[in-house]
């Protein structure tokens, strides 16, 4: 399946009409920029590639070079509704979209390119990803690697860039018996990289299975979420999604395709569980244990205080109460929203009917009474787990930033009023937030992986969020961004009470100060290593990503 822009389908079955549509460009018709050895070729530097090199690509990929549109100028091309544009379903089919508009270029009324990549490859086959790997170093251009685009940090679009797009490996395949070497590991699925979780859900019900995953239904399973250590509603019961991938095959920095696992390649398999989306290469698929299926129960509650003093106590009871739901190590993902002050609680429990649910929320929205909050609604869906862990769709085409923390278990337990004196603090700074109290995942410490430690004592991974309107200066989103950086994560670092606080790479600040640190912790100096070993020119480079501290902020060319 392909985006139905006219000029894309024409690029499938003609490379020639290709450099037509897409106005493949030489050097002429650009000024010569000035260019050394340690930047990426861009369109005017004497090392681009040529009309003649593009077409012969072309050729090579049996027309799956497709330029890149913005998602805007594809929109207006499809003709797509105000619906279709915050649907995450139909926009993920764009190339050139992205769910969360990070970091904004322009916003002018003229559409322009912005840092969207200016060609991309629609693979289908691993062989696709190899040529295009080969392409990009033979002519030292910068490359990202998107599947979804669920990215919130912009590490899957860059301007002047190649995209490898993954987004059509969809095989699943399952099996009772996954071999690694000699060891047999298991009931497991393998995935390719553009399969969403969505799918994934479906097709594991179908065999009865459930496997590890979040909420979001177009999120890729393969891609980054899993490279970042990914997060689950179940993650209490099961973990994370790093700590239960068997194995990867991937398309290296040198164009080779390699099976990783605990046997072949050990330290790339090491760095690629919770070592940072985008820094390893292409992965084509990855291998998940599956676990039997079975019924549970999503609560919902929506809360209502009158004040930010009153929405602070009540997350101070909440912090008083999260460890209620410990016996029956329920997941929960609750969002804080500024106008009106309100709690939205989503806990989902396994094997517990709604009944049994709304018994476990009752002491914690009795206590929320009993500070003056009003309960506005209560809900409970149950049924089979893969039916009801995710959405139909994902909202997106939001300008959004996000900055977050790992909150240990030490801090709720001996400080919850300093987790309500916080949260007023936020929302009296303008900020709206997101908590997903799922990750208490320390039974998992003595998997070797490089997923920060700090996921292994953390209560809640909280996340600050920031938007603008679309008409904002460019002055005012960086100045949006900035506040980010400089006001409002240091108050979830301080409500932390460490100095050196982790945080989730895959939802976070993209200009986070020290990310080496707060993203990999005490994994860093051997993350670089891996690096080092598996792609030592860097060309798989990413905002706040291992080795990016080399580079300038579009990657494009060496600081250091």
């Amino acid at each position: 399946m392909y985006l139905s822009l006219t000029s894309v389908n024409r690029v499938d079955r003609s490379a020639g009409m290709f450099l037509v549509m897409a106005g493949l460009v030489g050097a002429a018709q650009y000024p010569l920029s000035s260019v050394t050895q340690l930047c990426r070729n861009q369109p005017g530097d004497p090392g681009f590639p040529t009309r003649l090199h593009w077409s012969e690509l072309s050729a090579e990929l049996e027309g799956r070079l497709i330029p890149v549109y913005p998602s805007a100028k594809a929109c207006r091309e499809l003709q797509c509704t105000d619906a279709d544009w915050v649907s995450a379903s139909y926009r993920v089919v764009i190339p050139g979209e992205m769910h969360a508009v990070c970091p904004p270029i322009d916003n002018g009324t003229v559409c322009g390119q912005g840092n969207v990549p200016l060609y991309g490859i629609n693979a289908t086959t691993a062989s696709h990803i190899q040529t295009g790997v080969k392409f990009a170093v033979e002519h030292n251009l910068r490359v990202v690697v998107k599947s979804s685009g669920h990215d919130f940090l912009g590490r899957s679009t860059q301007k002047n860039s190649l995209m490898l797009w993954t987004h059509y490996l969809k095989n699943v395949s399952f099996t009772d018996s996954f071999f690694v070497g000699d060891a047999n590991l298991g009931s497991t699925v393998s995935v390719g990289s553009g399969c969403s979780l969505r799918e994934v859900y479906a097709a594991a019900k179908e065999k009865g299975k459930y496997v590890v995953g979040g909420t979001a239904a177009t999120v890729a399973a393969a891609g980054g979420y899993v490279q970042g250590a990914g997060h689950s509603v179940f993650s209490p019961i099961f973990g994370l999604a790093a700590d239960n991938v068997l194995e990867f095959r991937v398309v290296l920095a040198d164009g080779n395709l390699v099976t990783v696992n605990a046997v072949s390649h050990p330290d790339l398999f090491w760095a690629l569980r919770g070592g940072g989306a985008g820094s390893w290469g292409v992965a084509i698929s990855a291998t998940f244990r599956t676990y039997p299926n079975f019924p549970g129960t999503f609560h919902t509650a929506i809360i209502v205080a009158d004040s930010h003093n009153q929405a602070g106590a009540l997350m101070a009871a909440h912090a008083e109460h999260i460890f209620d739901w410990d016996d029956v190590r329920a997941g929960q993902y609750f969002f804080f929203y500024k106008t009106p002050n309100t709690l939205v609680v989503h806990t989902g429990f396994a094997n517990l009917t709604g009944d049994d649910a709304r018994a476990q929320m009752a002491p914690f929205l009795e206590a929320a009474v009993s500070l003056g909050a009003t309960v506005a609604f209560e809900n409970t869906t149950t049924g089979i787990v893969n039916d009801i862990v995710t959405t139909p769709d994902d909202p997106a085409g939001r300008n959004l930033i996000m900055g977050s923390r790992l909150i240990p278990e030490s801090t709720y337990r001996d400080h919850p009023k300093e987790i309500g004196k916080t949260y007023t603090a936020l929302l009296d700074q303008g900020v709206e937030g997101c908590v997903c109290a799922c990750c208490k995942v320390s039974e998992n410490k003595k998997i070797s992986s490089a997923v920060n430690p700090k996921w292994r004592t953390a209560k809640t991974h909280i996340v600050l969020f920031r938007t603008w309107e679309d008409t904002a200066l460019i002055s005012e989103i960086v100045q949006v961004k900035q506040q980010l950086t400089d006001e409002h994560v240091p108050l979830l670092a301080h409500m932390a009470g460490e100095t050196d606080s982790g945080a989730y790479s895959n939802e976070a600040d993209v200009q986070e100060p020290n990310f080496q640190e707060t993203f990999f912790g005490p994994n860093y100096a051997r993350l670089s290593e891996v690096k080092a070993a598996y792609d030592p020119h860097d060309l798989f480079i990413v905002g706040a990503g291992v080795g990016s501290e080399r580079w300038d902020k579009e990657g494009m060319c060496r600081v250091v």
